[in-house]
């Protein structure tokens, strides 16, 4: 019964961290109107959650086992729910940043710490990857959830989908509650830490990423969050200000990006039981590609003020958010291939690496999206998504290579 409440825990602190950290392009939008900021001031929200991400997990994965496992969670949780608290009460851009960067540092140790506990609530690497598949796809859930959430509070005249906080704030200390509840037994996880490579995490990070196939695996993490970030992060406002859809649909139709993500990372597992990794990214990154080049040009020619319901909504709301099938199976795939391509002792300096340039990533999406959106235009801004994904592409195809010369090399 313990098992299952700690369980429990672990997958509605997943779904509560996916409501908060995926709320930045609502937020974002809502800031354009709400607060008067310029776009590349609200594409800075995303570097106060990315930033603050990546400093604290390189700064503290080392030494969350000698905490406690199970501590450092409801630090984090605690603290997300201060940050929830912040945002209604003392609404303002400013806020905002602080709410971002307090989301983000409770989320670097939070999602350390349920990696970790997934092999304390396990018995084999069966259940193991069923657990972790189900966080994973729950995730989701959380992310679309959020799109509604806020969508249901946004009042074009004020500051009411603040308010939303106050829900997203129950959520986490619903998982707090849960935590609180359900004992930990650590004693693996601190054998595993006594044991593990000597000296700090992050030195085992930086020697890692000298190596030259690890140097093209975080190339193609950062380049694919890039990619996703930037299209997440700034859909709402693409919605609004291309298609002209209302705010409250413009969070709304942005919602069915994070339901195509959802249905391709569930299908993914699927696929890649069957077929070779290489070929399906391949696929999937043309099918991207293709997505923008044919779908983009439907934005053209629309007018403000002609969209009322969905059924005038253009075609382009609910074709464009089928990137998010071709995108899901790509970061999951080469996390999954790079891990088998590696020495297990290797694995947790490389996993700190993927938090610290997919958070990297994340933010140079944003930021780069959010000054194109102000200097040029929503579509210009959309369609050069062309240039990272075929950067992305080069990066598989050298991945690859690399991969298979290093296990050429690896004796029999």
């Amino acid at each position: 019964m313990a098992r299952t409440r700690l369980i429990a825990a672990l997958i509605l602190t997943y779904v509560a961290f996916a409501m908060l950290l995926n709320s930045v392009g609502t937020v974002i939008l809502q800031s354009i109107s709400s607060f008067g900021v310029s776009k590349p001031q609200a594409s800075t929200l995303e570097g106060f959650k990315d930033i603050t991400i990546a400093v604290v997990s390189f700064a503290t994965a080392s030494y969350l086992a000698r905490i406690g496992l199970r501590r450092a969670l409801i630090g984090a949780l605690t603290l997300a729910i201060a940050g929830c608290l912040v945002m209604p009460v003392f609404g303002s851009f400013t806020v905002a940043q602080l709410h971002f960067a307090m989301v983000g540092a409770a989320f670097a140790v939070a999602k350390v710490v349920v990696y970790s506990m997934i092999g304390l609530v396990t018995d084999n690497p069966r259940q193991h990857a069923s657990l972790t598949s189900l966080i994973e796809g729950m995730f989701m859930v959380g992310v679309l959830s959020s799109y509604w959430v806020f969508s249901a509070f946004i009042d074009p005249a004020g500051l009411r989908w603040l308010d939303a906080y106050w829900v997203l704030a129950g959520v986490t200390a619903l998982a707090l509650a849960l935590l609180l509840v359900s004992p930990a037994d650590e004693r693996r996880a601190r054998t595993d830490e006594q044991t593990g490579t000597e000296g700090p995490a992050f030195v085992a990070m930086l020697k890692l990423a000298a190596l030259p196939l690890v140097l093209v695996f975080v190339a193609c993490a950062f380049l694919f969050v890039l990619i996703e970030q930037g299209i997440q992060s700034w859909l709402p406002t693409f919605n609004n200000e291309v298609l002209h859809l209302p705010a409250q649909m413009s969070v709304q139709a942005a919602s069915l990006f994070a339901a195509c993500l959802a249905i391709g990372r569930f299908a993914a597992g699927a696929v890649m039981a069957r077929f070779d990794w290489y070929p399906v990214l391949n696929i999937c990154l043309a099918a991207l590609a293709a997505l923008i080049i044919l779908v983009l040009p439907l934005a053209d020619g629309l007018t403000p003020g002609t969209i009322a319901a969905w059924r005038d909504a253009p075609a382009a709301a609910f074709l464009f958010p089928l990137i998010g099938i071709a995108l899901a199976p790509i970061y999951p795939t080469i996390i999954s291939v790079m891990l088998s391509a590696m020495p297990h002792r290797e694995h947790p300096p490389l996993m700190g690496l993927v938090v610290v340039f997919s958070a990297l990533g994340g933010t140079t999406g944003s930021v780069i999206t959010g000054a194109l959106f102000d200097h040029l235009d929503g579509r210009t801004a959309f369609t050069l998504m062309l240039v990272p994904t075929a950067l992305l592409a080069a990066g598989l195809f050298l991945l690859r290579r690399r991969i298979e010369h290093r296990a050429a090399r690896a004796p029999a």
